[in-house]
Formats: structure tokens, C-alpha cells, sequence
């Protein structure tokens, strides 16, 4: 069977790294949580003193871009794959409210992507991967085969952050997440480098009122509709 690059698209906190690492593990491919790289990106730059308030130490970061490597390990115990920056677990430390406030800014530094695009592409040269952002069916891989853009509500997806936070033990504000929603939202929509759009040829799904279930049955129907298997 031929594999194919999967790309999933959408706002922030919409649950597309849950339904890309579903799928992914459910039809054998490797997935690439392109939000967690950019979210590594924003770790790496608050625990390097680059943060002065909102102010972003810029020349620093843009001359030690270059020593930041990403990459994926499965966590046995979880069955999905966590994140690593520079060789080290980063995994819940990307989580928390401080690295979703920041994000972001760091993610509109047109550097930032050019450096954080170069090494997904380079991820995704052997196809057979799902991997899910704000601009992977957009930038990142245009002639992916399979394109899906993600929405919800903004009240919707600030409860499931909340949610999702407050099972973890994180302490956590639905009117601070809903906030800092609505500013990723406008801030993604409107930088200047790979805006959030939905691509031409994106199939649209809105999960606002679809089960986990739902959506799985939904996203697996489409992958076998693209590689012939329906």
C-alpha cells in the first residue's frame, strides 16, 4: 500500500494532536506534533533568559537557532511519542500555561519556522507520517495527500484545555485559557509569516459537538478514501 503524508491543520487546543496520534498509531505511521517543536522552541528561549516581559531577545535566538534539534521518542508507558529538545525529555514541561503564553511570538519569527520547517520536511521525506500545526498542508507540505483543517468554538476548546490541565494536576484559570485562546487565535491568523489559513484543498471538520470516537471514525474513513482502500 502506498503511504502518504497526512496533514492536519487548524486553531489551537482543537484536539488535533489527539486524532493525529490516533490515527497514526492505528495505520503504522509516524507522527510529528509540529506544535510541540515551536512550543520547544519557546522553552528553550525562556529558560535561556530571551524573555524581557513580552520582549524577545531576538539576535540571540536567531544566533542559536541553529543548536536547537527536535525530535520524537515513543514513551513506552503512554503508547505515543513525547518530545525532546536537545537530546532531553521535554514533554510536560512544553505543557504548561508559562510556554502557551509565549508561543506564539516565538512562532511568528520568520527564522524561528524557516529553521523548525527544515527539519519537519526533512521528518517527512520517507512519507508516512501524520503530522498536525498551523501551516504543515499550507508550507510545511503543500502536495500532502491528505489535508484536514481542524475548528472549534474558542469556549469549547479553552474547557478542553482547561480540562486537560486540571487532570494533570496543573493549576489552571478557564478565563486565563480562554483569553490566551482568542490571542493565539488572532496572533496565528494574522503573522506575517505562514498565517493560519485553511488550505485550498483541506477537507473542514469541526469538532465542536463530535465524541473522540466520531472523529476517529471520520479521519480513518478519509485515509482509506485517499489510498484506495474504499
Amino acid at each position: 500500500m502506498k503511504k502518504i503524508i497526512i496533514a492536519i491543520d487548524g486553531f489551537s487546543s482543537c484536539g488535533k494532536s489527539t486524532m493525529a496520534k490516533d490515527l497514526a498509531r492505528e495505520i503504522g505511521y509516524i507522527y510529528i506534533d509540529s506544535g510541540a517543536m515551536y512550543r520547544a522552541v519557546t522553552l528553550y528561549a525562556l529558560e535561556n533568559g530571551m524573555f524581557e516581559a513580552d520582549h524577545i531577545d531576538t539576535e540571540r535566538l536567531k544566533k542559536q537557532i541553529g543548536q536547537i534539534k527536535i525530535s520524537f521518542k515513543l514513551n513506552p508507558d503512554t503508547g505515543r511519542p513525547d518530545t525532546y529538545l536537545n537530546g532531553t525529555n521535554v514533554e510536560d514541561k512544553i505543557r504548561t500555561m508559562e510556554v502557551s503564553s509565549h508561543v506564539s511570538p516565538i512562532a511568528a519569527l520568520d527564522f524561528v519556522r524557516e529553521a523548525m520547517v527544515a527539519q519537519q520536511q526533512e521528518m517527512g521525506k520517507e512519507k508516512g507520517i501524520v503530522m498536525d500545526g498551523r501551516d504543515i498542508g499550507t508550507t510545511v507540505f503543500p502536495d500532502a495527500e491528505l489535508k484536514v483543517f481542524v475548528t472549534a468554538s474558542p469556549e469549547i476548546r479553552a474547557q478542553r484545555r482547561y480540562e486537560e490541565l486540571k487532570a494533570k494536576g496543573q493549576a489552571a484559570s478557564y478565563e486565563e485559557i480562554l483569553e490566551n485562546v482568542k490571542q493565539r487565535d488572532y496572533i496565528d491568523q494574522n503573522r506575517e509569516v505562514s498565517p493560519l489559513r485553511k488550505a485550498d484543498d483541506a477537507l473542514l471538520l469541526d469538532n465542536s459537538h463530535l465524541s473522540i470516537e466520531q472523529q476517529k471514525a471520520w479521519l480513518m474513513q478519509q485515509y482509506e478514501r485517499v489510498v484506495g482502500l474504499l
